[in-house]
């Protein structure tokens, strides 16, 4: 009776540690006790193991064949044998016979506790895997609990993730014992059990960090449309609203900014730009500059190119500390963005209508000339020499030569 409560205590432990289906845990007992059986007998003898649920023990049956003449007396019994067990037993019929247990040595058991573990070792890791393939792209909190070559474990509780360095936020240190917020990014099965890999450099990551805090958009109601980041240091995200009483910039940067200021100090102090989404693409783009006023933009349809002219006092402003708020925009956008300034740009115009009606005089001729041929003096730039980056507009010296 002890042997019985013992082992239903043990199996209702494991379910509920564990967290895994109570007949996965059965079939794994009844598989145990099989293999240890068969091991015992040499794999002499047809056995089956069954758990019975009423009395809380498996039970071990051995099968044989009734036969007239026996030939194999571990798979087979004569008729007059077989009655004595089952009255009603035909020839050919398969006879069960309940075995006694008790005589399984300690080797034997030994060996059933290891394929018990085995089996339930293998459920918890299916199960894990189940479980976190559904949360792919959810953020999760977790707890750091060591650093493996730069990689940081995160203890979920079920489970434990890693955040590999390259997907760790510059200047981000944490120790043992902080908690941690994170994106789940991708989830693997190894020999080793399912891999949980997170990320806090995604962009998903800042979209879903508004969705916690903005009811909005959880609801439906402001929609993100595009979200770009140079993690550590800036952000930007595009907002659109379904409702036109709902103002989408608004809603995210919440009253005195306490939703967007909860966002920031999660990312530890990266700047976000809340840019409201326009199907217009012209003032989408205008939008992604801000906080830099635009003059006057062309559009390229075709190569998806657009020049965008701004005052000069505003140049800097568009451009970004080493170009990175015009190369986010780009990026937000979809679109190369080359930026002038009113000047340049008026320069540019003016040499070009002067060369295609033939009216630049001499001097204008050699200056430009001179300028083409010659190295230019110090702290100037010749715009057509510019260093453009990935995106198509002029790169941080630009920046330099106006400051």
């Amino acid at each position: 009776m002890d042997t019985t409560f013992n082992l239903k205590n043990t199996i209702d432990q494991i379910v509920k540690e564990k967290g895994i289906d109570k007949q996965i845990v059965l079939d794994a007992l009844e598989q145990a006790v099989l293999t240890a059986a068969n091991k015992k007998f040499r794999n002499t003898r047809d056995l089956e193991a069954h758990f019975n649920e009423e009395i809380g023990e498996v039970e071990l049956f051995e099968f044989v064949t009734v036969v007239d003449e026996v030939q194999d007396s571990y798979k087979e019994i004569d008729l007059e044998e077989a009655r004595e067990v089952d009255p009603d037993v035909e020839i050919g019929d398969s006879l069960g016979m309940k075995m006694d247990a008790s005589d399984f040595t300690r080797i034997a058991a030994q060996t059933a506790k290891q394929v018990i573990i085995q089996k339930v070792r293998e459920a918890e890791r299916e199960t894990i895997y189940n479980e976190f393939i559904e949360r792919k792209g959810e953020l999760v909190n977790g707890i750091v609990r060591r650093y493996e070559k730069g990689e940081l474990i995160v203890d979920l509780g079920r489970a434990e993730a890693v955040l590999p360095q390259n997907e760790q936020a510059p200047r981000e240190v944490y120790r043992q014992g902080d908690r941690i917020k994170a994106l789940i990014t991708r989830i693997e099965m190894t020999g080793k059990g399912p891999q949980i890999v997170l990320s806090r450099v995604n962009p998903a990551m800042l979209a879903k960090l508004f969705e916690s805090e903005v009811p909005e958009i959880a609801e439906g109601i402001v929609e993100v449309k595009g979200v770009v980041r140079e993690p550590g240091s800036r952000a930007k995200i595009a907002v659109y609203s379904h409702d036109g009483n709902v103002d989408p910039v608004g809603a995210c940067v919440g009253m005195r900014g306490a939703r967007v200021q909860n966002v920031v100090s999660e990312l530890r102090g990266e700047k976000i730009d809340i840019i409201p989404w326009s199907e217009d693409i012209a003032r989408f783009a205008c939008n992604a500059l801000a906080p830099a006023v635009v003059s006057k933009i062309y559009i390229d349809d075709e190569n998806k190119a657009m020049e965008i002219i701004v005052a000069d006092d505003q140049l800097s402003l568009a451009i970004g500390k080493r170009g990175q708020n015009v190369r986010l925009a780009a990026r937000l956008t979809g679109w190369k963005i080359d930026i002038k300034s009113e000047t340049r740009a008026a320069e540019a115009e003016m040499l070009q209508y002067s060369s295609f009606d033939g009216t630049a005089d001499e001097s204008q001729k050699e200056a430009s000339e001179s300028q083409s041929e010659t190295p230019s003096e110090p702290g100037m730039l010749q715009e057509s020499a510019l260093p453009q980056d990935s995106a198509g507009q002029p790169a941080a010296e630009e920046e330099m030569a106006e400051e």
